[in-house]
């Protein structure tokens, strides 16, 4: 069974088909005709009466149906209950196998501050910030009179951009901690926050990692997650570009050096952040398959949700014929996240009925959805995710230039009709200068348009007049966006 919705739950369940498991769906009031339901071979209500979130959220309705149904796992998906430890130990209490680290693991993983000083046990460097969730005010006073400005709140019990403020000057403290403090506790049901130092314009680099009950751990390269909106990833990349082959090693190091210290089981990522002079900082490891575990699967050839299945089942890495020497590095992989957002509204989501959906594809384009189709209802109250488009070239450049053409072939109509036009989002730290690209597909009248933004590492410079090379990456606040 897959405790979640849309996309992340088909992708389990063709998962599953594939290994010969049959599959079992849950569904909101809100989801009677979304497409997850029909792809499973049953499928269950669950959260009547409840808004629509929380139903996703109510471990005893699930539990429930896992146990009248003789399921015999659970995957949690990403989101909603994925690192949640109280729900991975339901599961475990119910006799039903949580598809992912214990519950132990997920508290531990799921409390940065914890999460920070098992980092600090096993020699990995972390971003100079307070031991425990701060309490009060003058806690943050306290930290910046150490630190300097700018220093960064962020939830302890949560991620995805919530609970986050970054804060410049003693003017901003206040405002920020009540607003971060405010976020977290709608977000996470717990307001607590932690204060860190913040690193200026970095890299955010992650690493996946995969462990089995047997101790073997092993790392599959990384991804370049840089390119965010409001602290949200919308466009990853693996390998990272213009990576330092020694940084690579220390980095992936760290991270099997991590996950070892914890005792971790079944997939998860490491978080750092990489600043100007090649110093990488932990920030946070999330205990479950990540939205980008794709580009991942396309350059080592893993599929990461057939592993994540077999090691819950008990079998160990290297009978998978998973071992470390045997992973390598094949192309380049990049994934653009394609939303009903629209950048005229401040990328507000826009909802309501595709009245016509045609994608880009062709070789080295893989898409993941679960909402794109003609006569699809955009629901406004889930994430605004309608695509993930993967394309896979033997090179950044080749990758780029597949990203774009596939992109310049969607067709989209629906909601809101909007003329020819690209979206450019500000460089982080207000450096307008910096390099960036859009990729901006053609329209008509009448059309869409459809709008990514991609690092110029990526894009060959023949397709920006100049001559055929490379650039270096930045990061973008921007989004790859269809507006409806």
């Amino acid at each position: 069974m897959v405790a979640n919705r849309g996309e992340i739950a088909i992708r389990v369940f063709r998962a599953c088909t594939e290994l010969g498991i049959r599959t079992v769906a849950i569904y909101s009031e809100q989801d009677t005709g979304q497409m997850h339901r029909q792809k499973a071979d049953e499928a269950y209500l669950i959260g009547r009466g409840l808004a629509p979130v929380q139903a996703y959220l109510h471990i005893p309705d699930i539990i429930k149906v896992a146990k009248e149904n003789n399921v015999d796992a659970v995957h949690p998906g990403y989101g909603f209950l994925s690192e949640r430890a109280d729900f991975a130990q339901a599961c475990q209490d119910a006799g039903v196998r949580f598809i992912g680290p214990s519950p132990e693991v997920v508290r531990k993983m799921g409390d940065k501050v914890e999460a920070r000083a098992i980092a600090i046990a096993a020699g990995v460097p972390v971003v100079p910030g307070t031991d425990a969730p701060i309490t009060s005010l003058h806690e943050a006073h306290e930290f910046s009179n150490t630190y300097g400005f700018p220093i960064i709140f962020k939830a302890a019990y949560g991620g995805g951009g919530r609970g986050m403020r970054v804060v410049h000057s003693y003017e901003e403290l206040e405002e920020n901690y009540t607003r971060a403090y405010s976020e977290a506790l709608a977000a996470f049901g717990n307001g607590a926050l932690f204060v860190e130092k913040f690193i200026e314009k970095p890299r955010h680099i992650e690493v996946q990692i995969l462990g089995d009950q047997y101790g073997n751990i092993l790392h599959l390269y990384e991804r370049d997650c840089s390119i965010q909106r409001r602290h949200q990833k919308v466009v990853e990349i693996a390998p990272a570009t213009h990576l330092d082959p020694q940084l690579r090693t220390r980095l992936t190091s760290d991270s099997v050096k991590l996950a070892k210290q914890v005792g971790y089981e079944n997939a998860g990522t490491v978080e750092f952040l990489v600043d100007r002079h090649g110093k990488h900082y932990f920030i946070e490891v999330n205990s479950r398959l990540q939205v980008e575990h794709t580009v991942t699967e396309e350059i080592t050839d893993v599929d990461l949700v057939h592993a994540q299945i077999h090691v819950a089942e008990g079998r160990s890495l290297p009978d998978l014929g998973l071992r470390q020497e045997n992973i390598r590095i094949n192309g380049c992989a990049i994934q653009c996240r394609v939303t009903t957002e629209d950048p005229a509204r401040s990328f507000q989501p826009d909802t309501g009925r595709i009245e016509v959906f045609r994608s880009g594809e062709g070789m080295g384009i893989r898409l993941d959805n679960a909402s794109a189709f003609q006569g699809a209802i955009i629901s406004p109250h889930y994430d605004s995710l309608l695509v993930k488009v993967i394309a896979h070239g033997k090179d950044h450049p080749t990758a780029a230039t597949k990203m774009s053409r596939a992109l310049a072939e969607f067709r989209v109509r629906g909601v809101k009709v909007r003329t020819p036009g690209t979206a450019l989002g500000r460089p982080h730290g207000q450096e307008a200068g910096r390099p960036e690209a859009a990729v901006a597909a053609p329209t008509g009248p009448g059309s869409p348009s459809l709008v990514c933004v991609l690092p110029l590492a990526c894009v060959p410079s023949s397709r920006l007049g100049g001559p055929s090379q490379t650039r270096p990456e930045t990061s973008i606040e921007v989004s790859p966006t269809i507006l409806l």
